[in-house]
C-alpha cells in the first residue's frame, strides 16, 4: 500500500467526505484509532455508513437514523466485513472521528489522529479479511507517518465511547502487525 503527497491511499476506492477541515500548523500524526461502526446499529453491508460520512443520510430510512440525522462526522477510512477498503478524508486533513477526546493529556485528538472504522459493532466478532487489511493498512501508516501509539475510541473517550468492543481483539491485531 502506497500513500501520496496529498495522503491519499493508491488503489483504493475513495468517498469524499466534507466532514473534515485542516490540521492545526505543524501538527505531526501521532495517533491511529480504532472505531466500529454499523448502520443501522447491527446490520453491515448497506449504504449507511458512507451515507452519513458524506451526509446523505435519510432520516426516513430507519428509525435510528433519525437519532443521528444531521451529525457531522467521518474518519479516514472504513474497512468492510469482507475488507474492502474505502477512504473519506485524505490523511493530511482532520477528519472528525473522535470528538471529545484525550490522549496521554493532550485534548482534541482530530487534531493528530487518524480514524479508522471497522465494519462491526461491540458484540459480535470482526472478520479475518478485517484484521489483514487493518493490519496493511497500519503498515502502511506507520511507514509514513510518526505513529506512536494505536488505540480504541474507547481508551481516548471513556465512559462515552465503547468501540472497537470488547469483540475486537487486540492481541491478534498486534501479532498480524509484527508477523504479516
Amino acid at each position: 500500500m502506497q500513500i501520496d503527497p496529498d495522503g491519499l491511499l493508491q488503489g483504493v476506492r475513495c468517498v469524499p467526505s466534507p466532514n473534515c477541515d485542516a490540521r492545526p500548523e505543524g501538527g505531526a500524526i501521532e495517533l491511529l484509532v480504532i472505531h466500529n461502526i454499523s448502520l443501522p446499529p447491527g446490520e453491515f453491508g448497506g449504504p449507511g455508513v458512507i451515507e452519513l460520512f458524506t451526509n446523505r443520510l435519510d432520516p426516513n430510512g430507519h428509525p435510528y437514523y433519525r437519532e443521528i440525522a444531521g451529525r457531522e462526522v467521518s474518519a479516514h477510512f472504513l474497512i468492510r466485513r469482507g475488507g474492502e477498503l474505502i477512504q473519506f478524508v485524505p490523511c493530511g486533513r482532520r477528519a472528525w472521528h473522535a470528538g471529545e477526546s484525550v490522549w496521554r493529556g493532550r485534548s482534541r485528538c482530530n487534531d493528530f489522529s487518524l480514524g479508522i472504522e471497522l465494519e462491526g459493532c461491540d458484540d459480535q466478532p470482526f472478520e479475518d479479511a478485517q484484521y489483514k487489511r487493518l493490519a496493511e493498512l497500519t503498515r502502511a501508516l506507520q511507514a509514513k507517518y510518526p505513529i506512536a501509539d494505536i488505540v480504541g475510541h474507547s481508551d481516548i473517550a471513556p465512559g462515552r465511547k465503547t468501540d472497537p468492543g470488547p469483540c475486537f481483539d487486540w492481541a491478534r491485531y498486534r501479532e498480524l502487525l509484527t508477523d504479516p
